[in-house]
């Protein structure tokens, strides 16, 4: 069986002497793990489009349950990204999670829109990082099934609650008075430029995801409380996102 679609590299793994084994998230297959053979050697066709978070129009080939990249042309390297380590680091930050909510051999456009949107956002747009990756996080929450509640207090129904908090573990919005009712777990406090900027995150147009401003206090509020709703209800880490963390540490603010 023979496949032709485009595809992302989510992942790479050095494979014998010169073979990858390759996870990438394909238009018409969704997520398919194939082996890229030869492609780490020099003047080998494919060996651009196997590289880590390269969009190309691909060739692949399935015997027995078992997928192999023929042909691979790149469309798009997102060269402004991989020339900046940090940008670099959190578009691997977006494929891992992505491979984790993405369903092998399952279609899923609305994820890849999504992935592909937010490193083009990194390659081109001069949006802060940390406002890129927060609108990642929260809208990839909402593919999975995890929309959070913020149109409202999910106790008393205020559309404009009192000192806003946002709750972890239920996804939900409410006042500050309203806390005992919510349950237990982490609450954590929202600006209102942070909870504005939320609902345009879950409630707007997916094509204008990143076209909205925030900045200070209420950009460091926002980016706090996405990561931390993904994390919370992922239930793990990512090594990904801890290294680009590492490097926030020591390179200038570019949240």
């Amino acid at each position: 069986m023979h496949l032709q679609t485009k595809a992302l590299v989510l992942r790479e793994t050095a494979y014998k002497e010169s073979d990858k084994i390759l996870t990438l998230l394909t238009q018409e297959a969704g997520r398919l793990t194939a082996s890229a053979r030869g492609c780490r050697r020099k003047g080998s066709p494919i060996a651009a489009g196997s590289q880590l978070l390269v969009w190309s129009d691909v060739v692949l080939h399935e015997y027995r349950g078992r997928w192999t990249v023929q042909e691979a042309a790149v469309d798009r390297e997102f060269r402004g990204m991989r020339e900046d380590l940090e940008k670099f680091s959190l578009g691997c930050y977006f494929a891992e999670v992505t491979e984790l909510l993405a369903v092998e051999g399952l279609p899923c456009p609305e994820l890849l829109s999504l992935l592909l949107n937010s490193i083009h956002a990194l390659d081109q747009l001069d949006r802060p990082l940390g406002l890129v990756k927060a609108a990642f996080e929260l809208r990839a929450m909402c593919l999975a099934g995890y929309e959070p509640l913020l149109d409202a207090c999910a106790v008393c129904g205020c559309p404009t609650p009192e000192e806003p908090r946002f709750h972890l573990r239920e996804g939900v919005l409410h006042c500050v008075g309203c806390r005992g009712s919510v349950g237990e777990g982490i609450s954590l406090p929202l600006s209102s430029g942070s909870l504005a900027a939320m609902r345009h995150i879950v409630y707007g147009d997916p094509k204008r995801l990143f076209s909205f401003h925030l900045d200070g206090a209420g950009l460091e509020t926002l980016a706090g409380v996405a990561e931390a709703y993904l994390l919370t209800q992922l239930e793990r880490g990512f090594r990904t996102l801890d290294f680009y963390k590492s490097l926030t540490l020591t390179t200038p603010d570019r949240s």
